[in-house]
């Protein structure tokens, strides 16, 4: 086959979409919630804000989301300064808002209501250049749920193992 007659891709062939570039995870709300239902949800920003986030600098555990006069607020979340910024550098643990639809917020303050469930950030991330969060309702666990899940989990291990041994 001569290169004249080789097909040529298609100059508007469709490019796959690029996966989000994680900058955070918050690792301890899977041990400490039963996570009922995710969400994912847009951030308000500061400039420095977004250029310490492309560094990967931030800091999700112990950070938390409130719904507040019908607006839903990430409270503890530790972006440390950029540090080539100026004196208009912004606070690293303000709270920012979240951008949610009006039905979602609805629905997330009906489910907040119910005793003991709670808002938790999963993951920070960048998806097509804007920051977003995935929030995600939980319910507190009790103690002998955290250790059910470490011997279920050892359990999974084992049986890993002695697969892998045959």
């Amino acid at each position: 086959m001569t290169p004249a007659e080789k097909p040529r891709p298609s100059p508007r062939a469709p490019t796959p979409p690029r996966p989000p570039r994680i900058i955070a995870r918050n690792p301890r709300a899977k041990h400490e919630y039963h996570i009922l239902e995710t969400w994912e949800a847009g951030l308000v920003l500061t400039g420095t804000e977004v250029k310490a986030l492309r560094a990967g600098r931030a800091t999700l555990v112990g950070a938390f989301a409130r719904v507040r006069n019908g607006e839903v607020w990430l409270e503890a979340l530790h972006i440390p300064p950029y540090e080539a910024g100026n004196r208009n550098n912004h606070d690293p643990l303000r709270t920012r808002k979240l951008l949610l639809h009006g039905r979602e917020i609805r629905r997330l303050l009906g489910a907040i209501e119910q005793k003991g469930l709670t808002l938790v950030p999963l993951e920070l991330y960048f998806k097509k250049s804007r920051a977003k969060v995935t929030i995600a309702l939980g319910r507190g666990k009790k103690e002998y749920d955290r250790r059910d899940d470490l011997k279920r989990r050892d359990a999974e291990r084992e049986m890993a193992r002695a697969v892998r041994r045959r």
